[in-house]
């Protein structure tokens, strides 16, 4: 009979345990422990900032063997464009993956936060040995149930939601780093090899000069200090060389590194010349409004004040009630009763042994004598504060940002335009006549050969000038849609290669 009532104590308990917790559906839990928890709109959105590549998100071995073979048949022997070389980083970047890691365990962090708190168990034997009542004399059993976690159950739930969806924001901000950068890179690679192409033509044209230059020297035509100039541009120039192989090599491998490549997967190569410029610009009379729309940064600090609006919320609620458990058990004690009886004109003692079970219930909680919460209360209030006036700051860098963009994209689109359109047609100009004079014996070898590195150092501006448009164009899209602005990318050293072939 003891077992039993001891038995229907600890349901009673555990059933008003669960009904403090309230239910938590299937539905809300799945949300939160799948094994890819969040990364639909993760992927939904890079694609959109990326103009439609795929990002993974890998999980066992034979997504990884999959997208290692894939990656390996975009890369290996071919000649990669600046969209191949995105969907590579995509794919192949281990930082990435990190960054995914970082959605999955702020859902974990959800998950856990839905789950009610687990009620603590004791159980005590008094009296242990007693004589004449066995192996004890009492036995009590309680049931804890934090009543406090209980009632904030959903808050915390609604904190961990936003953090959790917080983090999936910066993963796609973190992605689309990871895209804009290997644009960046893939443009410095290429603008490289077109440096490196008509270095050589001009290095040709020195050593031309050079070489005139010491045969005229023995025969007595030409003064040493015109040999020694001659010399010394084409030993400027092989010096020139050698420093735009050394950058080459550092700006592919750069791209190599962004894109996660190693093994036999490096031996790709670039096109030698960067893309033409489009003839007409990006239509971006909304730019400003597009940017604050669009940009992942902006969300991730909306989502902060969010998370510490809620924060506030439940600090204030627990401002003066910060501990609260309820304690519900029993107390089973053995007793034995003696009783006497008159028999035959003898006295005789019966005794009886018995269980006497007490249920119990007790409540804690903490008396805010010392701590009435007005700190904790402030500090909750001044983080308020510091992440509004964060996000206030973000969206007026944002605009900034948008706008300077454009100006960049704009202006160096215009200055390109210049060199191709105007100064590089004189100088081609200015060669042809050059040679027709030199033809017709009316200039010399050295007016010739001076023209032609005039032309070969204007193209050499012409180049960057396309590379800085195209930059501007990565930073134009960076701007709308986050992911870094590139801030002095362009102000960086072209990166060049070894010429030769249709790639590098």
């Amino acid at each position: 009979m003891s077992v039993f009532r001891r038995s229907a104590s600890i349901a009673v308990v555990s059933s008003a345990t669960l009904f403090l917790a309230g239910c938590v559906s299937d539905q809300e839990l799945a949300g939160y422990s799948a094994r890819e928890a969040g990364f639909g709109p993760v992927a939904a959105s890079v694609s959109i900032g990326t103009k439609g590549k795929e990002a993974v998100w890998l999980q066992n071995k034979h997504q990884a063997k999959a997208v290692s073979e894939r990656v390996h048949g975009l890369v290996h022997k071919n000649t990669i464009n600046a969209d191949t070389a995105v969907q590579v980083a995509l794919l192949n970047n281990k930082g990435l993956q990190a960054a995914y890691a970082g959605i999955g365990m702020t859902a974990a962090e959800a998950w856990q936060q839905s789950l009610p708190e687990n009620p603590r168990v004791s159980i005590g034997l008094l009296g242990i040995g007693a004589p004449e009542l066995g192996a004890y004399r009492a036995i009590e059993g309680m049931i804890a149930a934090n009543i406090l976690s209980l009632a904030t159950r959903r808050a915390r739930v609604d904190i961990a939601d936003t953090r959790f969806r917080q983090a999936q924001m910066r993963a796609v901000d973190a992605t689309l780093k990871v895209a804009n950068d290997t644009r960046r890179a893939w443009v410095n690679a290429v603008s490289a090899f077109e440096t490196v192409a008509y270095l050589n033509q001009a290095k040709v044209a020195a050593d031309a000069a050079s070489e005139l230059a010491q045969k005229l020297g023995e025969s007595g035509a030409l003064p040493k200090g015109g040999q020694a100039r001659e010399h010394a541009f084409y030993a400027e120039l092989a010096g020139q060389m050698a420093e735009a192989r050394l950058a080459s090599r550092l700006a592919k491998e750069e791209l190599t590194r962004i894109m996660g490549l190693w093994g036999s997967e490096v031996d790709y190569y670039v096109p030698d010349k960067l893309p033409r410029l489009p003839r007409g610009l990006i239509n971006k009379n909304r730019i400003e409004q597009e940017a604050l729309e669009n940009r992942v940064d902006l969300r991730v600090a909306k989502l902060e004040l969010e998370a510490v609006a809620k924060s506030y919320g439940l600090t204030e609620a627990t401002r003066f009630v910060t501990d609260l458990e309820i304690i519900s058990g029993f107390e089973a004690e053995r007793e034995i009763e003696t009783e006497y009886e008159i028999a035959g004109g003898n006295l005789e003692e019966t005794k009886t042994r018995k269980t006497v079970v007490t249920p119990q219930l007790e409540l804690e909680f903490v008396i805010p004598i010392f701590d009435s919460g007005k700190a904790r209360l402030r500090k909750a209030e001044l983080a308020y504060m510091q992440a509004a006036n964060l996000l206030a700051e973000k969206a007026v860098t944002i605009r900034s940002e948008a706008r300077s963009a454009h100006t960049a994209y704009s202006s160096t689109h215009e200055i390109a335009r210049h060199y191709l359109n105007a100064v590089v047609p004189l100088r081609t100009t200015i060669e042809a006549e050059s040679l027709l004079t030199y033809n017709g014996m009316i200039s010399n070898t050295f007016e010739l050969l001076a023209d032609t590195r005039a032309k070969i150092g204007t193209l050499m501006l012409a180049i960057n000038a396309k590379r800085e448009f195209w930059l501007a164009d990565v930073n134009l899209s960076a701007a709308i849609y986050g992911g870094g602005t590139g801030a002095g990318s362009s102000a960086a050293a072209p990166s060049v290669g070894d010429a030769g072939g249709g790639g590098h």
